[in-house]
């Protein structure tokens, strides 16, 4: 890595240069984030995984930048462009945008109208025209009729030579930069209808004649927008204004006041139009694209992280049950440990003799499988199921739970769960997935494609790789952060551990199949092909409970055993005293132990490891209920204070549950009585809430909620004060117009 990409990402990030070049040290002998930010502080300084992933992700794209330039410079040395200034430029070049533009006039290109007058001769007059030393164009033009060669008369000459000149402008260096800045900074986005589509575009009805700056439109607008123009439903442009834009582009290029300099006035006027507008509309298209992207995918992330993390109810007894009213209610019953033990099948809420028949067995299993909670999921006849249960003489200390049951039915028809139960039907595997996504959220949700989790905001239409390299950190990160039951754990969850991957994941299921339960972390460097980098990266995040080595349950590295057991010798006692007697800690003096590669940061973690040693980051279970009688929307009524869970958090705002199988929305202006610029500073996925009923549409399936504090009435006459005239969009656009100044002038010193 070069020093100048250590010293920009350093600059752009606000750490150290050392630290980026430890990290990108450790991330060459092929470390993971998770355990470097874990067990490297003493390299980094302590870097978190946020920055440690953006250093990761700089170096990821300073590296294609590379890859692109080296493209180039081999290019133009094969056809024979490459000078020592124009490699210098190459060089020098800092994004990928500058590269290009410096590369551009040098592209090999398909035939262009431009290559054509210059085939017929006419660069010459287009260089002399250009130079704008007053000559007269049409008297010049007339030396380069040649009716052989296509030119007839002067102002095909002049018309060819125009051409030539509009081709020079648009990939002129400056001109690109100038007009980029332009695009980015004073384009509108326009949406409008495409004829007689109407009808079958009303979700985009708000698009239909819409247009703000680019630079404000929000991640969710974009993204919606582009939906409909691949549906066929709006047609998408964005520019500035064209006289703005040529008026830069004058004052770029025009230099004299003579007849020569009205043709390169053309020629300017051609080039925006027919090039250069075209060009930075679909440089600008793909920018705010890649931004609304990136916005989206971090929504995406941090529900999915919240979603992950949410609090488990632990090793209990379980009963999950799957509820439909056709096909009855699929139940299981799971061990503490979450292995299957039984299913049935009831059928409730049909007639008095179904309603006992089912009592009988969900009574039964509860007795016989000493049942601690059932888990329901909130699908369909969900809340009707919860009624039934809560009907039922069970003892008091069963909870029913309602669970999330979002991409239960994706797993059970996916392999993993046809490798884990072949021969369960696919409605029992779903029962499953829902009992033990209550035991423990986390290592139930790692079987599941992430975007199938439902907790994203248009995660079809942002880029797919993307978006699953994020989501793939974000479940490593929550996994690693947690830490694993090594001789509990799947094979998908082993696979998220850092350092492992799926075929060792399978490789120690299989070894602990055949083995039985490991004893100590040690014997993992007995599983095949679990090399010592495997361990190293691996070894801290997985948890063995009452092993051989009581260190081995808790994130203390092996690597710092010997720290540990030298405390232990310092204080005369054993490393199992240390984690139970905490006046034996406070005797320990963290500077006598440092050496080596083990530093204060290290230490400090050992110390809390051994005050609590495997502790669970995640919050104590709280059961959670919905509000008694209503269950369906025809029961919610305006002004209702209802109890809810958030489920997800967009850009616009939070969807809560609120137990009538149609999430509601508290739009974002709806979360607070003070202002919200985003919803995920003041909310977040599985938080329980209180909100109140302020719109009901029952034909179109919507609820709209609140979250604010004053009552309607208040509401009401807020909504009075503030009433002001309608204001058109198009007048918005030109306010912002009027704020443009001298558009040549602004985007100079941008430019400076």
């Amino acid at each position: 890595m070069e020093k100048r990409h250590i010293v920009k990402i350093a600059d752009e990030l606000k750490v150290k240069e050392a630290q980026v070049e430890a990290v990108a040290l450790l991330l060459e002998q092929d470390a993971t984030i998770p355990f470097i930010a874990r067990y490297r502080k003493e390299a980094t300084g302590s870097l978190d995984e946020v920055i440690i992933t953006s250093i990761r992700d700089m170096l990821h794209r300073l590296q294609e930048l590379e890859a692109r330039r080296e493209s180039i410079l081999k290019s133009l040395e094969e056809h024979g462009h490459l000078t020592d200034e124009l490699k210098e430029q190459v060089l020098a070049a800092e994004t990928m945008a500058i590269l290009e533009d410096i590369y551009l006039p040098y592209r090999p290109k398909r035939r262009t109208r431009a290559t054509i007058a210059r085939e017929k001769g006419l660069e010459p007059l287009a260089e002399l025209i250009f130079a704008q030393n007053n000559v007269d164009p049409f008297q010049e033009a007339a030396q380069f009729i040649d009716p052989e060669k296509g030119v007839e008369n002067a102002e095909d000459a002049l018309s060819g030579a125009r051409d030539i000149m509009a081709e020079k402008i648009s990939e002129d260096q400056d001109a690109r930069g100038l007009m980029r800045r332009l695009f980015e900074s004073k384009g509108i986005i326009k949406s409008r209808l495409v004829t007689d589509m109407e009808s079958k575009g009303q979700k985009y009805k708000d698009y239909f004649n819409w247009e703000e700056p680019l630079a404000n439109v929000p991640s969710h607008r974009i993204l919606a927008m582009r939906r409909g123009e691949k549906e066929g439903i709006l047609y998408l442009s964005i520019e500035p204004h064209e006289e703005d834009a040529v008026k830069i582009l004058e004052g770029l290029f025009i230099t004299g006041v003579g007849e020569d300099s009205n043709q390169v006035k053309l020629s300017i006027q051609d080039s925006y139009k027919r090039l250069l507008s075209r060009s930075m509309e679909t440089e600008a298209r793909l920018k705010s694209k890649e931004k609304a992207d990136k916005e989206a995918i971090k929504v995406f992330a941090r529900n999915l992280r919240e979603l992950l993390l949410a609090s488990p109810l632990g090793g209990k007894n379980v009963m999950g049950i799957d509820p439909g009213f056709r096909t009855g209610c699929k139940l299981v019953c799971l061990d503490r440990q979450g292995k299957f033990l039984v299913h049935d099948a009831i059928f409730p809420n049909m007639n008095e003799k179904r309603d006992k028949e089912a009592g009988e067995i969900i009574k039964r299993l509860c007795t016989e499988y000493q049942i601690d909670a059932i888990a329901v999921g909130n699908g369909t006849a969900s809340r009707e199921t919860e009624a039934f249960l809560r009907g039922l003489d069970l003892s008091e200390n069963v909870q029913i739970v309602m669970v999330n049951e979002s991409g239960a039915s994706v797993y059970s028809a996916s392999e993993v769960a046809r490798d884990e139960f072949p021969d369960l039907d696919l409605t029992v595997r779903g029962a499953i997935s829902i009992g033990r996504r209550l035991m423990d959220p986390l290592a139930e949700l790692v079987k599941i494609e992430p975007k199938s989790i439902g907790v994203g905001q248009y995660q079809h239409d942002v880029d797919q790789v993307d978006l699953k390299n994020t989501l793939d950190d974000v479940v490593m990160s929550c996994v690693n952060k947690v830490g694993v039951d090594l001789n509990r754990a799947s094979a998908q969850l082993l696979t998220y551990i850092s350092g492992l991957g799926l075929n060792l994941a399978k490789n120690i299921v299989a070894y602990r199949n055949e083995n039985g339960p490991f004893e100590s972390r040690d014997e993992l460097k007995t599983v095949p092909r679990l090399g010592p980098k495997a361990f190293e990266q691996s070894a801290g995040f997985l948890r063995i409970i009452n092993g051989k080595n009581p260190l081995d349950a808790s994130a203390v590295h092996p690597e710092s055993y010997h720290v540990v057991d030298k405390m232990a010798e310092d204080l005369g006692c054993s490393v199992a005293d240390l984690l139970t007697e905490p006046q034996l800690r406070e005797k320990i003096n963290l500077p006598d132990y440092v050496g080596g590669e083990i530093g204060i940061p290290t230490l400090k973690d050992i110390m809390e490891e051994l005050a609590k040693p495997g502790r669970d980051p995640r919050d104590k279970f709280e059961p959670f209920g919905f509000e008694k009688g209503v269950e369906k929307i025809g029961d919610i009524k305006i002004g209702m204070r209802l109890p809810g869970i958030i489920t997800n958090v967009t850009a616009f705002g939070a969807f809560v549950d609120i137990g009538v199988h149609q999430d509601g929305l508290v739009h974002i202006s709806e979360l607070s009585d003070t202002f919200v610029k985003n919803p995920s500073d003041l909310v977040k996925v599985g938080q329980k809430v209180n909100v109140s009923v302020i719109g009901v549409d029952i034909e179109r399936n919507r609820i709209s909620l609140s979250m604010k504090t004053v009552t309607d009435n208040n509401r009401q006459q807020k909504k009075d004060k503030s009433k002001k005239p309608p204001v058109k969009k198009a007048g918005r656009v030109q306010k912002e117009r009027k704020t443009f100044g001298n558009p040549l002038s602004d985007l100079f010193k941008q430019k400076q």
